[in-house]
């Protein structure tokens, strides 16, 4: 049959052909891929399927139930979804479980917070009444973050979460904390503990946060009372000097009952030379006043004082002979006629102050270690040890600090009350003042009311860090540091945070004094003060918990209903502290991971161990990992992880922290709405999460970007595999080029596998784009088109293609499915069909003999000569001397030997997508087109001779020599030639 160039060969071209739509709509889509997720029942098929393998287990570390999730939810969430969902792929029973943390004050705060607008009195409300109200507001924000974590494509239980409020659960830490109590690891001690004046309870390590406060600081004089020594002068000398320290808590003062030195240090006696004083200074000549050598001259700049003299040093000995005299010893106050002993502590720097640390017992850590270590001596001493409480939880002074009725430290709105001013009055009166001022600086405040706390002596349930447990050497804290150095850490820096935290770290403060959460379920001697040990009353109070929740322990006849007929109640103290929320989330091993089936590590053996990660923010060393190790330690005797894996914080695109003030938020709702799940879990996948992170407008454009890059790639894909390939074509009588593909896909394999196990998801989504934009789209499938296009059915070279697409398409979209779920299934089902799904399938196993690394090697070569081509055809197009690049005939003067290696035999032409090209060793003329980083390339442009074929554009001298097919190439008629044949035979 003779053709015309009227006839339209597009309906003879294999042309891509799929309803993978090229916008996604993901807002959209997303949800409705949900439904189907639910309706197959996803999540019990991935169980059924893996019932038997090893488990890979991420514990999840529980939320607090109070709010919309924000970004670091999301963040936190996503990166757990990653885990689970690739653990599952590589061949483990990958299962999760999502949890909440449900007690404790977040939650009492936000019932009290209603109560108040509404005149309520909580005191007046009957405990459990109001332990209801908590249980019923934790149950609406569970409800409300459930939904809000499904829509982020999070696969797990959700239908069967663990709680903390669960009565079981709830049974379960209180039996935990038993355990501590019947090994006596469970203690009832008096120390200063972080204490929240605004919401009246102590607080733990993890609770705490640091911003900017102006403190009053103060210089004050210590009289010597008496001195020692065997050189009288010299003793009777220091009489009539003092001893300076210096603070910015004044309002702590009254707590004083010693001061710290170091005998590392060097001291002096210093005398005031200077005549002229002043009007209003505190400090006058011929004063003798005890300081670090190193900081005597900013003391006297604050004193405003200029003239000075050493008038001797002094001997460490001589300053642990000092007594002083607390300076209200003589203010009518009552109270403060008690000795001042100097003790000596490691504590104590140069570095600032006056190398002297007021020492107020129930006021700071240090300064209660240095008070009981050196208690048997000051005992000897006659010196009283008891540690006073001079101030009450409501920030008020007790009758221990006598003359300050009525003051207060802190308000109970968080602001600076009248303590610190009465004080500084009280020490001008006594004429112990030298130096006043303001100081700003980093100061604790509790995360939730975001007010100062305070460091006061409280009567606090405590776990000893340091006692033998069960022989010698074996105490919580070797424990933990043991567990330690058996868990990989992701990154590794967090070993070492966690371990430095655990070695310094004082004993852990169990008790609350709030309403909401499970009580410390232990009974006082009222005499002896002995914790009552006894496994039947300890069984009843588990029993009751699993059947009534915790509420049991406030009931009405707990008491005696808890101790039977075996204990006179008349005898037993109720302790009525609840547990701080960090031991019942770092209970949640017990109550989680051991009591499911699909959960409980198998730690029986080596090899074939299930495997347990922990995943959270950084600042959770001190929190979540923290306690979970303490706890599980404490109880067990190992870390309940076998990994820990940390994130950083999100923060806004132009790096400070987000805030509502500062109007730079990003919330995860929003951009889902405008955009769709996949694209802030592709933002997750790409960015370096184990350090802070940027978000915002620019940065979830460059998400969107490359998003849409990839989709089109697999929209390709799959228009292209519309058309079947036909008989398969064994690998060796494959082109090279899709020999190279498949060497490719090796060394993604590896890399892929390697990189899901290391948590690297930025290496996998960096990798696997390149891949898709620059080996593919920009190479593979740009050459291939014309095959895949133009060549007959039985080409070897498009059916080949169609093979390797496939494999191409099951790799990228499986390896791809755990960061973005919603976008491969989609493109699985438009593949495969929705009676499967890709979150069902394992990784796939890539043969290793398509490893080819010469042939890569070549190819490299091969690909350096056709970027040369490529550049010197995008200058041609620029300047319009050619419209595409098939009208070009360019000349390829190549002088590396090795490089013409690579290209002899190959279809240069082909490869960089011309009609024609000819490739020569001959020296390029000076005007050819070069490349600065690829030597011995030179490229010079010229046309396609010849004519255009209608059907494929190509530009060739064969155009017209088929007498059927006269305005094609060859290559085309003889496709023509096959397919009229069908068509005319169907």
């Amino acid at each position: 049959m003779t053709e015309t160039t009227s006839r339209d060969y597009s309906e003879t071209l294999n042309l891509p052909k799929t309803e993978f739509p090229m916008r996604a709509g993901l807002p959209k889509k997303e949800p409705e891929i949900m439904a189907v997720w639910q309706e197959m029942q996803l999540y019990k098929k991935l169980r059924a399927q893996s019932a038997g393998r090893t488990k890979f287990i991420l514990h999840d570390g529980p939320p607090y139930a109070n709010g919309h999730i924000h970004i670091g939810h999301a963040l936190n969430k996503t990166l757990k979804d990653m885990v689970t969902r690739s653990m599952q792929m590589l061949g483990y029973d990958s299962n999760y479980v999502p949890g909440w943390d449900c007690h404790g004050l977040p939650i009492e705060w936000k019932i009290e917070e209603q109560y108040r607008a509404k005149g309520k009195n909580k005191d007046e409300v009957p405990i459990n009444e109001f332990r209801k109200e908590c249980r019923e507001f934790a149950e609406h924000w569970i409800d409300v973050q459930r939904e809000e974590f499904k829509r982020l494509g999070i696969e797990g239980d959700w239908d069967n979460p663990y709680l903390t409020m669960r009565f079981d659960s709830e049974a379960i830490i209180a039996s935990e904390l038993m355990k501590f109590a019947m090994t006596g690891q469970l203690y009832r001690g008096s120390k200063p503990v972080m204490w929240s004046v605004v919401e009246k309870t102590a607080l733990a390590e993890a609770e705490i946060e640091y911003h900017d406060y102006q403190s009053d600081q103060i210089w004050v004089k210590f009289p010597v009372m008496e001195a020692g020594g065997t050189d009288e002068a010299a003793a009777e000398q220091l009489l009539d000097a003092s001893v300076v320290i210096w603070t910015t808590t004044p309002w702590t003062i009254p707590g004083n009952r010693a001061v710290s030195y170091s005998s590392k240090i060097s001291y002096g006696l210093y005398e005031v030379t200077q005549d002229r004083l002043p009007g209003d200074n505190w400090v006058q000549k011929g004063d003798l006043l005890i300081l670090a050598d190193a900081l005597a001259g900013d003391v006297f700049k604050n004193a405003r004082i200029e003239d000075f003299t050493l008038v001797r040093p002094l001997a460490p000995e001589e300053l642990a002979a000092l007594t002083l005299a607390h300076p209200y010893r003589d203010l009518d106050l009552g109270g403060y006629q008690f000795d001042v002993p100097l003790l000596d502590g490691d504590h104590v720097t140069d570095d600032a102050g006056t190398g002297f640390v007021h020492t107020a017992p129930g006021h700071g850590v240090d300064d209660f270690e240095i008070w009981m270590a050196n208690a048997r001596d000051l005992e000897a001493r006659g010196i009283d040890t008891a540690i006073p409480f001079t101030v009450s939880d409501d920030g008020f002074y007790t009758k221990d600090a006598p003359g300050l009725d009525g003051h207060q430290v802190i308000t109970h709105k968080g602001e600076k009350g009248t303590a610190n001013k009465a004080n500084i009055e009280f020490l001008k009166d006594a004429g112990a003042l030298i130096g006043l001022g303001r100081l700003k600086h980093q100061y604790p405040h509790s995360w939730r009311s975001k007010k100062p706390i305070i460091f006061r002596n409280t009567p606090q349930w405590f776990v000893y860090m340091d006692k033998e447990i069960g022989g010698a050497g074996d105490t919580l804290r070797s424990r933990a540091l043991t567990a330690i150095d058996t868990t990989r850490f992701v990154p590794g820096a967090g070993q070492n945070r966690l371990r430095s935290m655990i070695e310094n770290r004082p004993d852990w403060v169990l008790s609350r004094q709030r309403a909401w959460g499970v009580p410390i379920t232990v009974f006082v001697h009222k005499d002896s003060g002995e914790i009552l040990k006894d496994e039947q009353v300890n069984r009843r109070i588990f029993e009751a918990f699993t059947a009534e929740g915790a509420d049991a322990w406030f009931a009405g006849g707990a008491k005696e209903r808890f101790l039977g007929n075996g204990h006179n109640p008349d005898d037993w103290d109720m302790v009525t502290d609840i547990l701080d929320v960090w031991f019942d989330s770092g209970s949640t091993h017990a109550f989680c991971l051991e009591q499911r089936d699909d959960l409980n590590p198998n730690r029986k053996g080596a090899g074939g161990e299930d495997y347990v990660l922990y995943l959270e923010g950084s600042d959770q060393h001190r929190g979540w990992f923290h306690s979970s190790l303490l706890e599980s330690c404490g109880t067990r005797g190992h870390a309940p992880y076998d990994a820990v894996l940390t994130h950083g914080f999100t923060m806004a695109e132009d790096g400070r922290k987000m805030s509502k003030s500062l109007g730079n938020q990003v919330f995860p709702q929003d951009i889902i709405k405008q955009y769709g799940a996949d694209i802030l879990r592709l933002w997750v996948a790409s960015t370096d999460y184990w350090e802070d992170q940027r978000l915002g407008a620019e940065i979830i454009k460059t998400s969107v970007d490359s998003y849409r890059k990839l989709r089109n790639t697999l929209r390709w894909m799959l228009g292209s595999l519309a058309h079947a390939p036909g008989d398969d074509v064994p690998f060796a009588d494959m082109p090279e080029l899709e020999r190279l593909m498949l060497h490719r896909l090796t060394e993604l394999d590896a890399m892929v596998r390697k990189a899901y196990w290391d948590y690297d998801y930025k290496r996998i989504s960096h990798h696997l784009f390149n891949f898709m934009t620059v080996d593919l789209s920009a190479f593979y499938f740009d050459i291939r088109k014309d095959a895949l296009y133009c060549d007959p059915p039985s080409s070897i070279r498009r059916r080949s293609a169609l093979i390797v697409i496939d494999k191409l398409f099951n790799c990228l979209v499986t390896w791809l499915a755990p960061m973005l779920p919603f976008t491969m299934e989609e493109a699985w089902w438009s593949r495969h069909g929705q009676a499967t799904s890709v979150h069902l399938q394992q990784f796939p196993q890539v043969p290793a003999d398509w490893a080819d690394p010469e042939l890569a090697d070549k190819w490299e070569k091969i690909r350096k000569v056709r970027r040369v081509v490529l550049g010197a055809l995008e200058i041609e197009r620029r300047d319009k001397r050619i419209g595409a690049s098939l009208e070009a005939h360019p000349v390829v003067h190549v002088t590396d030997p090795a490089l013409m290696a690579a290209l002899e035999g190959r279809d240069m032409a082909d490869i960089c997508i011309t009609s024609q090209l000819t490739v020569t060793a001959d020296p390029a003329p000076d005007s050819a087109f070069t490349l600065g980083d690829t030597a011995h390339v030179a490229v010079v442009p010229g046309l396609a001779d010849g004519r255009k074929c209608a059907r494929s554009w190509k530009i060739l001298p064969e155009v017209g020599t088929d007498p059927d097919y006269p305005d094609v190439t060859l290559r085309d008629a003889e496709a023509l030639r096959i397919w009229d044949s069908a068509h005319a035979a169907a």
